[in-house]
């Protein structure tokens, strides 16, 4: 399959977005079901960890003719610190401080040096 150079540049970022919609609901989401058993939780989070590789792995591979991996990688880290940010404030409702400010403000500097060059 062939994209054009702008559709193949922000498709992965939309997909891996998305993506990380799910598996954070996946890793994070059983949090506020802590009677669940725990098999129960791991097939259920296994469920929808299935979708989000259903938008991982296209994410990547389409991404590929734009991204070098590292670069993939690593917008793929960002993207899930934003999304987990979200997440944890409004549906875990977890305060999240400075010191957690601070830790992925210098995460999103390092990402920044990824993509120089």
């Amino acid at each position: 399959m062939t994209l054009s150079p702008a559709i193949a540049k922000w498709l992965p970022v939309v997909l891996l977005s998305l993506s990380n919609i799910f598996m954070t609901f996946a890793w994070y989401g059983h949090l506020k079901f802590k009677s669940a058993p725990l098999l129960a939780v791991i097939v259920v989070s296994w469920g929808i960890a299935f979708f989000e590789y259903c938008l991982a792995v296209p994410a990547n591979r389409i991404g590929n003719a734009y991204w070098s991996a590292a670069e993939l990688k690593t917008m793929q880290e960002v993207i899930t610190l934003v999304v987990f940010v979200g997440f944890a404030v409004t549906y875990l409702k977890e305060p999240l401080g400075w010191n957690h400010a601070i830790g992925f403000a210098l995460i999103a500097l390092g990402a920044a040096f990824v993509f120089r060059g």
